[in-house]
């Protein structure tokens, strides 16, 4: 967004900034005064970022191996397999939580 930042700046110098931090403030102060156990938040952020990251990944890494999109920038050799194979064991954990998740719910 192009906004100035940094904490050496004065309010009016970065607003944007500033607003941000204010923002982040109260919502965490929001957060705690509602009742949410943040230790509870992170774990189920944490999850969701497992059942979400492999799929993004795998977009990332299509897109980075397409010359239309990025001409001769495309991945190397070492970079996708190891991409790859991230993507793959990611993949693989978020379908044994879901599945894990699937049996628990049904015992």
């Amino acid at each position: 967004m192009k906004w100035r930042e940094g904490l050496y700046l004065r309010w009016r110098q970065a607003p944007g900034f500033y607003g941000v931090i204010a923002f982040a403030t109260g919502l965490g102060a929001a957060i705690d005064l509602v009742g949410i156990n943040p230790i509870k938040a992170l774990y189920y952020s944490a999850v969701l970022n497992g059942l979400v990251a492999p799929p993004l990944l795998w977009i990332i890494l299509l897109m980075s191996n397409n010359r239309t999109i990025m001409q001769e920038k495309v991945n190397g050799r070492v970079a996708n397999i190891l991409g790859w194979v991230t993507a793959f064991a990611m993949t693989m954990a978020a379908v044994a939580l879901l599945f894990t998740l699937f049996l628990s719910s049904h015992v």
